[in-house]
């Protein structure tokens, strides 16, 4: 057998938690890092007034939900969409814990600690300048309400293809999810056992993402294939401390 797929296979079993967890920095009472960025620009506040669920019955959004990857280019999604869409991956419900060291979400997290960052770059969003924006889930905690910063202008579709491996059809989508992972906020608690739990974290942020656009009639593509160094430098992170880890494409289904 491949060596390095032998020690892929063994990444994926479950070690001793508890053994790791003892040498953890929240063992030895270090303050845990913030569960998000501080925001120093504007922040924009999405439309959400109107709920935008377009299809109520939890088996009717089980049996529509495929992966969709062809797009009405010229249609736009609304802020109300975009806006359940992010809250659904990764809003602040509340937090929880001496000192709020963890936060409860719309999906789980291994020791509540959520290690991930969203981006999305907006190709056609009612009312909204087309760009790569921050989502900011700790400016509304225990609210619906959604705001994003602006970052930058969006990069064009050959280079968006570029970022995306040349998944060209995905830069025709309305709107693509991209998310980041910020991983001391997982070592913190979970040491060198930390980054099997995110990725599995990360699965549970696909599969809300996937059926919150098929409950508001929009299509979705998850996508595990990006060129690393492109989507690092678009989203301004440093690939150290936090990196990409996933794509999501969301948009009018054509």
């Amino acid at each position: 057998m491949n060596k390095q797929i032998e020690n892929n296979r063994n990444f994926m079993k479950c070690p001793s938690f508890l053994e790791a967890m003892k040498e953890s920095d929240q063992s030895k009472n270090v303050t845990p890092p913030p569960h998000g960025k501080e925001i120093t620009t504007e922040l924009i506040s999405l439309q959400n007034a109107k709920c935008p669920v377009t299809e109520a019955s939890y088996l009717k959004i089980l049996d529509i939900r495929r992966s969709v990857r062809n797009y009405d280019a010229d249609a736009m999604m609304t802020q109300s969409q975009l806006a359940f869409l992010l809250h659904s991956a990764q809003g602040i419900q509340e937090y929880r814990g001496n000192n709020e060291t963890a936060t409860l979400r719309p999906v789980p997290s291994g020791g509540a600690r959520h290690p991930f960052e969203t981006y999305v770059a907006v190709k056609n969003v009612e009312g909204l300048e087309s760009g790569i924006y921050y989502y900011a889930p700790v400016a509304n905690v225990g609210e619906k309400k959604v705001s994003l910063t602006y970052m930058r202008a969006l990069p064009d579709e050959a280079q968006v293809s570029l970022m995306l491996m040349g998944q060209a059809w995905a830069a025709k989508a309305q709107a693509i999810v991209f998310l980041t992972c910020v991983p001391y906020r997982s070592e913190w608690r979970y040491v060198e056992l930390s980054h099997r739990v995110v990725l599995i974290d990360l699965g549970h942020v696909g599969q809300n993402l996937m059926l919150s656009a098929a409950s508001m009639g929009l299509g979705s593509c998850c996508m595990a294939a990006y060129d690393q160094a492109l989507c690092d430098e678009a989203l301004n992170v440093d690939g150290t401390d936090e990196y990409t880890v996933y794509a999501v494409a969301v948009g009018v289904p054509k």
